[in-house]
């Protein structure tokens, strides 16, 4: 018996998938759970998020937390992946912006070099509202 090599399957398959973040990572590294978020969560989250929109990986790096340099990274799932329910339930039903997450690695194959961020007011409006929603103690994670 020979063991057939399973593809992780999820939504979008065969998409591009984009991860912003502010990490200096390399090709070949991976991005796991059991890390805090991107936006300063304290507490370990146990699913790695990314998208299919290269939009939301935008927002991505630009809220992370930090001062080290935004970057997206082009990622490969290596298991399963489902629907964000962060974002998909709570604020845009049928997943518009192709958001996903997964408890198993994604494999760093490429970094996009070149990509337009958010005009200053609307990324400090953006920043505006989530500051509100942790004051107002509605910041959660669906983890």
């Amino acid at each position: 018996m020979t063991d057939t090599p399973v593809t992780p399957t999820g939504p979008d398959a065969g998409a591009t998938f984009y991860h912003g973040t502010r990490a200096d990572l390399a090709l070949g590294d991976l991005l796991a759970a059991g890390w805090t978020s991107n936006y300063g969560t304290e507490k370990p989250l146990s699913w790695i998020y990314f998208s299919a929109a290269l939009e939301s990986a935008v927002w991505g790096c630009e809220l992370a937390a930090g001062d080290a340099r935004e970057r997206i990274y082009i990622v490969e799932p290596t298991g399963d992946w489902f629907d964000d329910p962060n974002l998909t339930d709570k604020k845009f039903p049928g997943n518009p912006t192709r958001s996903y997450r997964s408890r198993s690695p994604l494999r760093i194959v490429g970094e996009v070099e070149s990509w337009t961020p958010h005009p200053p007011e609307v990324l400090a409006a953006m920043k505006a509202g989530l500051a509100r929603l942790q004051a107002e103690g509605k910041a959660e994670i669906i983890d």
